[in-house]
C-alpha cells in the first residue's frame, strides 16, 4: 500500500510537471508566435519590429520624403491605438461619420467616376477635385492599404483618413510638393489629431533646401493652419466627400468655415520674380 501511495504521489507530481510545462509553453508561444491576420493584407508586428519600423521609416521620411514606402509605414507606426479610438469615437459622435463607419465606402477612381467628375460645373467640388487630381498627376487608386494596424475597424478609419487626404488637398488648394504637403499635414494634425502629421509639421521644414520655402511655411501657411484648423466646424473625417461632389466649393468651405490659404504657386512665381 505504502509503495503504491509512492507511486500515486509521483503519478500526481508528474502531471503537475506536465501542467506547468504546458502553461510555460502557452505563455512562450503567446509571446513569439506571431498573431493571426485580422483583414486582408494585415500583417501583425511584434512590439520589437514595429518600435524598428517606426524609427527607420521616421529616418527614411525625414531623408527621403519622396519614397512613399517611408511615409505609408510612418504613418500607420505612428497611429496609436489610442488616437485611433478617439478619432472612432468622435465619427460615432457624428450622424455622417457613423454613416460612413456602416457603409465603410473605399476610394478609388471607379468608385467616384473620375469621367462623371470631369462634367460637373466648374465651381463644383468634384470638378475641383478632378482638376486638381490632373494638375497633380495623382491618381485616388494610388493610396496603399492599411497593413499594419491591429484592429479591423480601426485600419478603416485610418484607411478612410489615408483616402480622403487627397479631397483636403483639393478642397484647401494646396499642392503635393513637399512645401504643400507639409503645410497640410499641420492642418490635419490640428483639425483630425493625426500624429504623423504633428511630426511632419515638427520636423519636415528643417530638411526643406530654400529657406525661402520654410520662411513662407512659418509665416504664411503654418498661421494659416493654425486658424482654420481650429475654427473649422467639424473634424473632416467626418466630411461625406462622395456625397458632396456636386456642390459648390465656396460654399462648402463657407459651411466648413474653412479660408484658402494663399495660392503656393502664386507665391513661389513672386518669389522668383524679387530675385530677377
Amino acid at each position: 500500500m505504502e509503495r503504491n501511495e509512492v507511486h500515486a504521489k509521483k503519478s500526481k507530481n508528474d502531471l503537475e510537471l506536465e501542467e506547468l510545462e504546458r502553461s510555460r509553453g502557452r505563455i512562450i508561444s503567446k509571446h513569439f508566435q506571431r498573431p493571426q491576420k485580422l483583414y486582408p493584407n494585415h500583417v501583425p508586428l511584434f512590439c520589437y519590429e514595429r518600435a524598428l519600423l517606426f524609427l527607420g521609416s521616421s529616418i527614411g521620411s525625414f531623408l527621403h520624403p519622396e519614397r512613399n514606402e517611408f511615409i505609408v509605414a510612418l504613418g500607420e507606426t505612428s497611429a496609436t491605438e489610442g488616437f485611433l479610438k478617439r478619432l472612432r469615437s468622435d465619427m460615432l459622435n457624428d450622424a455622417v461619420g457613423r454613416q460612413i463607419l456602416k457603409d465603410r465606402p473605399y476610394i478609388t477612381s471607379e468608385y467616384l467616376n473620375l469621367e462623371k467628375l470631369k462634367s460637373y460645373p466648374d465651381n463644383s467640388f468634384g470638378k475641383t477635385y478632378y482638376n486638381w487630381l490632373v494638375r497633380e498627376h495623382c491618381s485616388p487608386d494610388e493610396r496603399v492599404d492599411v497593413r499594419f494596424i491591429d484592429d479591423e475597424e480601426l485600419a478603416f478609419v485610418f484607411q478612410r483618413y489615408r483616402q480622403c487626404h487627397d479631397f483636403y488637398h483639393a478642397l484647401l488648394g494646396l499642392p503635393v510638393w513637399r512645401e504643400g504637403e507639409i503645410a497640410l499635414k499641420l492642418f490635419e494634425y490640428l483639425n483630425i489629431g493625426i500624429p504623423f502629421g504633428g511630426l511632419g509639421a515638427l520636423f519636415a521644414p528643417w530638411n526643406v533646401k530654400k529657406p525661402s520655402e520654410r520662411e513662407r511655411l512659418f509665416n504664411v501657411y503654418y498661421p494659416w493652419a493654425f486658424k482654420n484648423a481650429y475654427h473649422c466646424k467639424t473634424n473632416l473625417i467626418n466630411v461625406y466627400w462622395e456625397k458632396v461632389m456636386d456642390k459648390d466649393v465656396d460654399e462648402l468651405r463657407k459651411e466648413l468655415n474653412i479660408e484658402i490659404p494663399p495660392d503656393m504657386r502664386t507665391l513661389r512665381k513672386q518669389h522668383k520674380t524679387t530675385l530677377g
